[in-house]
């Protein structure tokens, strides 16, 4: 079940909002154009599962909010440990760079269907860290100060959603702010 944790962007160690409450998270989220959702699971995701097996498990989702929203490319990022020898070194350097406080001129449109990984939202003084899970849809707006942190062992597989035939691409911020804020671990031990 996705966490919602809100803290000061001046006082990362403030915990102002914790819940696992989804109406809450749906709701609070909401009041800044961000959109929370939830899709039942259709796949059981391995390391071996395709691009396209992946889609076509969720084809009926992805072609309905295509068509809502004006989204022309989609496609999936996916770490998976089981991958082979390369995943380590892959993993550590998607995590540094999405460690970095950066927006984009689109929405970024993301289901999570395995796994899991935290969205950090810098929004009007406060930092809104989103952990979603398995079944999370999440539609940060463009223009959204934010960073992404997939865990020190990465292990999640993410039906992403564009608006432009490029893709992903970032503008970094440079603000220090993301190496102040606890770590999707760390974020997760306080459930402990």
């Amino acid at each position: 079940m996705t966490l919602l944790q809100v803290m000061p962007q001046d006082a990362p160690d403030e915990v102002v909002l914790r819940t696992r409450d989804e109406a809450r998270i749906g709701a609070v989220l909401k009041e800044f154009g961000v959109e929370y959702g939830h899709w039942e699971l259709r796949a059981t995701v391995t390391a071996n599962t395709t691009q396209e097996e992946l889609l076509a498990s969720y084809r009926t989702e992805v072609d309905a909010l295509c068509a809502r929203d004006g989204l022309v490319l989609v496609d999936v990022a996916q770490l998976h440990p089981a991958s082979g020898p390369e995943w380590a070194e892959r993993a550590a350097k998607a995590r540094s760079a999405f460690l970095e406080e950066h927006r984009h001129a689109e929405d970024e449109v993301r289901f999570f269907a395995h796994g899991t990984g935290c969205f950090y939202l810098h929004i009007e003084g406060s930092v809104y860290a989103v952990v979603c899970e398995a079944g999370d849809l999440l539609s940060v707006p463009a223009g959204t100060r934010h960073w992404f942190d997939m865990g020190p062992r990465p292990e999640f597989a993410a039906i992403r959603f564009f608006k432009e035939e490029e893709g992903w691409v970032g503008d970094f911020t440079r603000d220090p702010i993301a190496q102040d804020f606890p770590r999707l671990d760390e974020l997760l031990a306080g459930d402990r």
